[in-house]
Formats: structure tokens, C-alpha cells, sequence
């Protein structure tokens, strides 16, 4: 796949890019790929930019994000540990439905190769694109959101970025496994919604509920294979460059907090930034937040573990926890590596293992401490019944 022709190159002599780069700076440590510099081989993460706005809903000029949030980072300090690509940005369709043939057919190959791609957008519909690149890739999918709503619009209606995950979820052929939502206030979520997301032994956590415990984020973004990223889940204050901000939602540290959680997940092969727009933003402060969000995104990928889906079980310790009732095991796997814990989910052996992926799911301590309390962890029951 030619990617040059799908892409505008990265300008340095633009003037939003007029800065004094310092030698450890990111702008002096990137591959810029253009139709000069188009190989890849030892490439580890991709950034691409994404302009294309046509299916937002009420943010107008968030197709103008990838340079600005690229202006910051930048400016960063870059640690070397991966190469790192910017393709540019993406050269919009004739039509929406182009642009997100294009992108899916972008990811998929990335992929393949390897290569992480970090997307700037751009709305967030774009993660329906981003979930058709796994389309062809033969596997299931757990997608985690991180957003102040469910996006659970009628879905008989043309997508957009309110509705992209009842598209997602209405989806033929059905590869979605899990999705998981971090941060959905109360207030923004209907009932029916909510019902939805439990009838189908999906996850969604309020943002009180996880800003309360945010060591609870790390296992569940250990389980995406895609991470989507609305910027508008950070409280106005801190995050106003977006036409839906709200007053509440989590604190910039915590977005980092999350983005960093997001790296270190040795199963996660994607991750998009959406919804921020450069058009409201003030003194840059969004631009900023974004930019040090995929600092600390690149930062967790620096420090991944090779643990599952990559390492092996021998590298565990294994935890059997005798169950009273029902006379079944629960087995747990700890990492020697990362003291990070997984949990094992029985799946009928005489079906075929089209889910092998997700048999091992990632939890935390207190899970262990549930069982051993003889109460089956919340994770294991959801899991359990997907797979059945």
C-alpha cells in the first residue's frame, strides 16, 4: 500500500510550526514521512493527522486539531526509546464514507506492520472507521471510550459522532467482544441507554466512580485493542478548546493519567484523540493538554512489559481460589514482571475458540479479594456470560 498518496506531508516552514527546536526536541526526532522518506522498518508508532469534521455534532472547526496539537508537542522532550512516524495528515474524501475507507484500509495496514498508530482528529465518528481496520484482521475486538456520553444515538439515522457506537455495535459482520466506557456522566446518559450496555454485558463507569478510584482505569484499558479518546470528557476549565465542554469531567492530570495507562497495555494496537477544536480554545490550553496526553501515551508504550497477549503464563504466578459454592476454581495469574493480575474465564470446550484473546482478562487485587471472599468478581461474571 502507496501510503504517500493518501496523505499531506508534514510542513515544517509553516508558521504554526515557527519554533527554536531544541536537539531533544520531538519535531527533531520524528520521521516525516513524505514521497522521499517512506520507509518504515524500524518504525514502532505512527501519528496521523485527521481533518475531517462532516459528521460532528456541534464542533465546528475540530478538522483544524492535528497542527495545533502537534505545535505543542513538538515542543516536548523527545525520550528515544521508539521511532516514531508522522505521516501528516490525512487528505479528506470526497465523502465522509471515503475518508473513513481510507483511514480503516491506513490502520489495518499499520497494523499489520506493527506499527501503533496515535490518531489526531478530527470527530469522534472516526472511531467507527478506526474499528472497520479490524475488520479483515481476523479477531475480535474490545473497544474502551473515554467520554462524558454514550454515543448511543438512533442508528437508523446517518453516523455521526452520537450515534458511531450503535453503528459499531449494529455492525455485520459482529466483531465487537467488549466495549467499555470511562467517565459517562449521569446527566448526559438516558436509562434506555444504560439498560442497553447491561443487557449486552458492556462496561460504563461514571466518571465519579473512576475519579474516585483511578488505579481501577488501568484494567480496563488493559483489555482494548482501540482506546477513543473524546477530549470533551475533560472539565471546561481545563480543556476548553471544544463546542460540548462541560464543567465537569476529569482533571488534565488524569486525562495523562489514563493516556500513560492506555501505552502500557501490551494489547492495544490503536488509539485516537478526538473532538478538540482549535477554534475555541483558549491561550492553547486544550492544544497543550492534548499534546502532553500523547506525550504520556508514547511514554506508557516506551514502558510496556511484554506481558499477555505477548508473554507467556510461565512467567506468572498462578492463584487458585477453591469456590464453595458450585465446587469450580477460580484461577488468577499475577505478573512477575508488573504485579499486574489477570483473571482466567472458562470457555465451552466444545465450541471453537474464535475469543481465545479474551479468556484471560485483565483485573485487579481486589478481584483476587473478592473471590477469596467466595463472590465471583464483576469482570469474570460479564465475561463469562459473553462467552457462553
Amino acid at each position: 500500500m502507496d501510503f504517500f498518496d493518501y496523505f499531506q506531508p508534514i510542513d515544517l516552514s509553516k508558521e504554526v510550526f515557527n519554533f527554536d527546536y531544541k536537539s531533544n526536541h520531538f519535531a527533531n526526532n520524528l520521521l516525516y514521512y513524505s514521497e522521499e522518506n517512506q520507509e518504515l522498518s524500524d518504525v514502532a508508532i505512527a501519528i496521523i493527522g485527521i481533518e475531517e469534521e462532516r459528521n460532528a455534532s456541534n464542533n465546528e472547526g475540530c478538522g483544524k486539531a492535528p497542527d495545533f496539537v502537534r505545535k505543542f508537542l513538538y515542543r516536548l522532550s523527545f525520550n528515544g526509546k521508539k521511532k516514531i512516524a508522522d505521516f501528516g495528515n490525512l487528505k479528506n474524501g470526497a465523502t465522509v464514507e471515503d475518508t473513513y475507507f481510507a483511514l480503516s484500509n491506513i490502520l489495518e495496514e499499520l497494523i499489520k506492520k506493527n506499527i501503533l498508530p496515535i490518531i489526531i482528529g478530527g470527530s469522534q465518528d472516526l472511531t467507527y472507521a478506526n474499528f472497520l481496520a479490524y475488520k479483515n484482521l481476523e479477531q475480535s475486538v474490545n473497544l474502551v471510550a473515554v467520554d462524558a456520553k454514550l454515543n448511543l444515538d438512533d442508528a437508523n439515522y446517518a453516523i455521526n459522532a452520537d450515534n458511531y457506537l450503535a453503528k459499531i455495535i449494529l455492525h455485520q459482520p459482529n466483531y465487537l467482544f467488549n466495549f467499555s466506557n470511562i467517565g459517562y456522566q449521569s446527566y448526559f446518559v438516558s436509562t434506555e441507554e444504560i439498560d442497553l450496555i447491561s443487557k449486552l454485558y458492556f462496561d460504563a463507569y461514571r466518571l465519579g466512580e473512576i475519579q474516585n478510584n483511578m488505579e481501577e482505569v488501568e484494567p480496563i484499558v488493559r483489555n482494548a485493542d482501540i482506546v477513543s479518546f473524546d477530549v470533551s470528557s475533560i472539565r471546561q476549565a481545563e480543556a476548553p478548546g471544544n463546542k460540548n465542554a462541560s464543567p465537569n469531567g476529569f482533571y488534565g492530570e488524569q486525562a495523562c493519567q489514563i493516556a500513560r495507562y492506555a501505552g502500557i497495555s501490551d494489547k492495544l494496537t490503536s488509539i485516537g484523540f478526538y473532538e478538540f477544536n482549535p477554534t475555541v480554545d483558549f491561550n492553547n490550553q486544550t492544544a497543550h493538554s492534548v499534546a502532553q496526553m500523547i506525550w504520556y501515551f508514547i511514554d506508557g508504550v516506551n514502558n510496556r512489559k511484554n506481558d499477555f497477549p505477548i508473554g507467556s503464563r510461565k512467567d506468572y504466578t498462578k492463584y487458585v481460589v477453591s469456590m464453595l459454592e458450585g465446587g469450580n476454581d477460580l484461577i488468577f495469574y499475577k505478573s512477575d514482571k508488573s504485579d499486574r493480575w489477570w483473571i482466567d474465564v472458562p470457555y465451552p470446550s466444545h465450541e471453537k475458540i474464535k475469543n481465545e484473546r479474551h479468556l484471560l482478562i485483565p483485573c485487579t487485587y481486589k478481584d483476587y479479594q473478592v473471590a477469596c471472599n467466595n463472590e465471583l468478581p464483576d469482570i469474570w461474571i460479564r465475561t463469562f456470560q459473553k462467552l457462553i
